[in-house]
């Protein structure tokens, strides 16, 4: 049987300064870009973080999130998470993680 991949999801510096999260978060993608992120949180970085390009997302992504949240609590930092899509944005609602995670818009 031959499965279509999931498309890798990748972690890039904006030109605003803003870590962007591109691709689909899924249970396959998370995993190594949780491990860029816990990278650049664990020397302190606590950036902005934008989500408009994020193409798709199951509960993953959201987990994804709630790491990055918790690891820069852990140091001290705070961290925002920009435009996240609607799709992610309606399980955090259902969740009621739209009222624990930094959610912005611009």
């Amino acid at each position: 049987m031959n499965k279509t991949a999931t498309p890798a999801a990748s972690l890039r510096e904006g030109a605003n300064g803003r870590l962007e999260i591109h691709g689909d978060l899924s249970f396959e993608s998370v995993p190594a870009l949780w491990q860029a992120c816990a990278a650049r949180f664990a020397q302190g970085e606590a950036p902005d973080v934008e989500l408009g390009q994020v193409q798709r997302s199951d509960s993953a992504g959201l987990a994804l999130l709630l790491e990055c949240l918790r690891a820069t609590h852990q140091t001290g930092a705070s961290i925002r998470f920009f435009n996240i899509p609607e799709q992610m944005l309606a399980i955090a609602r259902a969740s009621s993680l739209d009222q624990v995670l930094p959610l912005h818009h611009d």
